[in-house]
């Protein structure tokens, strides 16, 4: 099961890393949020969850889920929300500004 993880996080990173290359905006947005995807399960699997286990110590349970993985995963769905929000308005900005979405600002 690590190894299948391990392989799709790669994978969500290559792909992130490729489109962040290209030469327009789109493309560029969609790298970066997939690059925030791979990171939060990245956060999120090196959490080691465990199933059935409350994130909080019971006098009752057979231990408990660290919650800092998941707190941090949360919080940074939220920021990578808000600034692909604004990155979009920029690109979008940008487009209208110049009538091409190319990042290097010269004609095909």
């Amino acid at each position: 099961m690590e190894a299948l993880i391990a392989l799709a996080i790669g994978a969500m990173v290559a792909g992130g890393v490729y489109l962040i290359l290209r030469q327009r905006t789109f493309p560029v947005i969609l790298g970066l949020s997939l690059l925030s995807y791979a990171v939060n399960i990245f956060i999120f699997t090196t959490g080691r969850l465990a199933p059935g286990l409350p994130p909080i110590i019971a006098s009752g349970a057979a231990g408990y889920t660290d919650p800092l993985p998941q707190a941090l995963v949360l919080t940074a769905i939220v920021i990578s929300f808000a600034m692909t929000a604004v990155i979009v308005i920029m690109a979008l900005g940008a487009y209208l500004h110049a009538g091409d979405d190319r990042m290097d600002g010269e004609a095909p």
